[in-house]
This record gives structure tokens, C-alpha cells and sequence, in this order.
């Protein structure tokens, strides 16, 4: 997972730049190993080079991060600068690029060797060991508490009500440590020990997020969605219902978001931040006191539909959890769907009515 991270992240920085980003990509990975342990005590107590599974994992993923953000951006200074070797034009693209890319990945892994030497020498560690215990290891505790969730879902919601994609704000900042908690549940299964508190489990995981927190997409609005399909009266929430139960299903529900609207609608507010608070609550609650399971390393895709997914990740128990969440979202946004489909209601008998007065 890190090894894809420091790749990706890299690579996307510097195509997001405008320039070519493989390079940059392989120099990004060279720095990747080079920041991490490289060697282990054999049995003979001879030392052995070796690429560690742990730190190519969930367990490197700050470090990665880090790397690939340093990479990209510096990589991405040199070129633009023109700091690099310059071929005539009538050197092929790729001989070109390979030439232009070795000073900026020369500097880059220059440094990378001296900031593995300091820390070797200062400090008997190295960058992605200490990045581990002094970053990684306080961020995911902090991301495993039920308050530091609720400030999660809270942003989520919060910035959806302003139209910004909430989920993809609060993703690119947590979602990788979440990650990291559920292979970190995995590694301890691995090991032969359970998921629980005492080993050092972990409550909050992607699949705490993926599977409760955005299921049936950003401020659990399938509830809503139930409304427009079997309760509205008002034409425009029946249609919207129609064209936005399939998206639901899948966790897709910007046609709801929008089209009802969400986005700045002061009715709507208050359910937009209390259902994905209420679930978050009542799923912690569930995992800690033992009535659900924790989750390990089995993690499906986001669009995977409610309750098979619940169903995948932690049987039985948590589908029926999935079940109390559809149940949760639709008491609460009930009341409010009923108040905004009242006043579209009077609306389209409004329009109505002057419709026929002005064809009489």
C-alpha cells in the first residue's frame, strides 16, 4: 500500500504540474527505500539488505506520503526552473526526459542518502522508523478515538452544506490512517492474536468510514431518498427519488445532494450533521462494548452496496448494523424532508394555478 502511495502521489504531483511524471515517480521510489530499514540480523549474524513488507505497508504510509509529496514538489521546481540538462530538439522525447530528470533526481536522492545517514548516526533510527513513532503512531491513536471521529463526520457534513465535497477533503487527510488501522488489525490476526483493545486493536478503520460514515454517499442520505420514493407528494422529490435510488444504492448521491437540494438548504442542515453523528455514535459504540466485531485487512470497494458490504467486512452483525443505520437516517430526516416537500408541494400547486389562469 505504501509502495503504491509514494509512487502514485509523486506521479500525480508532477502530472498535475504539467510535466512528464515518470521520472519523477522512479526517483520517488528510490527515496522510498532509502528512507526506510533496509537490513536485517540473520541467524548467522551476518546483516542482510532487505525491502521489509511492514514499511511497504500500512505502517509506512506517513512516510510515504512525505517522500512522495517532497518528490513531486521538488522534481517539479527543478524542471520548471530549468534547473536540468537540456538536449537539442532533435533528440528523441524520451532520451530527452531521461536526461532532464538527472539532476533534480540526482539532488533528490543525494538527499535522501544524508537524511538517512543523520538519523542513523544522530539518532540510531531511521526516517520512516521515527516518522512511525513520532507522527503516524499519535495520529492514528487520535484517529481511533470517538471524539477525533465525530470532528471527522462533522467536516464531512459541514462542508457539504457549502457545496464542497466534504468527503474528498476529509479523505485526503485521514483516509490513508485509517487504512493503516485496518492493516494494522490485519497484522495482529497475522500474528495469531485477536481484535481486541488489550492488543492494540483498532475500533476506527476505512471500513468504520467507507461502510457507515459515506454509505449510500456523504451524510448517510439514503433516508431522504426513501422519502422521495414512497412518501412525497410534491412531483419534484418523486422524480428526484426516481432518478437518485440506483445512485444510493452504490454510495452515489450527488443527484441527491444537489438536485433536492442539500447544498445550503437551511431546512436540511441540522439532519445533514445529526444522522452521520448519530451512526458514528452508535457504530463506536457497537464495536467497543463487543456487539459488533472489528474490522481486519478485509476491505471492499466504496461503491459496494449497503449491507453486502457490511455483510463482507464483518458478517452478520454489522449488516444488521447497516440495517439500523437505513433505519436511523430515515427517522431523522423524516420531519424535514416532510417540511421541504410541503413548501414544493404549495409551490407546484402555485405554479398550477397560474398556469390555468393564464390559459383561460
Amino acid at each position: 500500500m505504501s509502495l503504491v502511495a509514494v509512487v502514485g502521489i509523486a506521479y500525480t504531483y508532477v502530472k498535475n504540474e504539467g510535466l512528464i511524471p515518470l521520472p519523477a515517480a522512479f526517483i520517488s521510489l528510490s527515496c522510498f527505500l532509502i528512507l526506510q530499514p533496509g537490513y536485517l540480523t540473520n541467524e548467522a549474524g551476518e546483516s542482510v539488505a532487505v525491502i521489509m513488507k511492514d514499511w511497504c505497508s500500512g505502517q509506512g504510509m506517513i512516510g510515504a506520503i512525505v517522500v512522495g509529496l517532497v518528490v513531486g514538489s521538488v522534481y517539479s521546481l527543478f524542471v520548471h526552473k530549468h534547473i536540468m540538462i537540456k538536449m537539442p530538439d532533435m533528440v528523441p522525447d524520451g532520451i530527452k526526459n531521461t536526461f532532464a530528470s538527472l539532476i533534480p533526481g540526482f539532488v533528490l536522492i543525494f538527499g535522501a542518502t544524508i537524511v538517512c545517514i543523520i538519523f542513523q548516526n544522530a539518532f540510531g533510527t531511521t526516517f520512516f522508523e521515527w516518522i512511525y513513532r513520532v507522527l503516524q503512531i499519535p495520529l492514528q491513536n487520535l484517529t481511533d478515538t470517538l471524539g477525533g471521529m465525530c470532528i471527522a463526520v462533522f467536516l464531512i457534513s459541514f462542508l457539504w452544506w457549502f457545496g464542497i465535497h466534504g468527503a474528498a477533503v476529509v479523505d485526503g487527510v485521514l483516509y490513508g490512517l485509517w487504512t493503516a488501522n485496518a492493516m494494522s488489525n490485519q497484522a495482529l490476526l497475522d500474528k495469531g492474536l485477536s481484535l481486541t483493545s488489550a492488543n492494540g486493536a483498532h475500533i476506527v478503520t476505512a471500513q468504520f468510514y467507507d461502510q457507515f460514515i459515506v454509505v449510500t454517499g456523504s451524510c448517510i442520505t439514503i433516508g431522504a431518498v426513501l422519502y422521495m420514493v414512497f412518501c412525497a407528494r410534491s412531483q419534484k422529490f418523486k422524480a428526484i427519488g426516481k432518478v437518485g435510488i440506483v445512485p444510493s444504492i452504490f454510495n452515489v448521491n450527488e443527484p441527491i445532494l444537489f438536485g433536492t437540494p442539500f447544498v445550503m438548504n437551511p431546512f436540511l442542515f441540522i439532519p445533514m450533521i445529526a444522522v452521520p453523528l448519530i451512526v458514528t455514535i452508535v457504530q463506536y459504540l457497537a464495536i467497543s462494548s463487543g456487539l459488533c466485531p472489528m474490522y481486519s485487512g478485509v476491505m471492499v470497494p466504496w461503491t459496494t452496496p449497503i449491507i453486502i458490504s457490511g455483510f463482507l467486512v464483518g458478517g452478520w452483525k454489522t449488516a444488521l448494523l447497516q440495517v439500523a443505520t437505513i433505519a436511523i437516517s430515515f427517522g431523522i430526516y423524516f420531519p424535514f424532508m416532510r417540511k421541504v416537500d410541503k413548501l414544493a408541494l404549495e409551490e407546484e400547486s402555485k405554479a398550477a394555478a397560474i398556469e390555468a389562469g393564464s390559459a383561460e
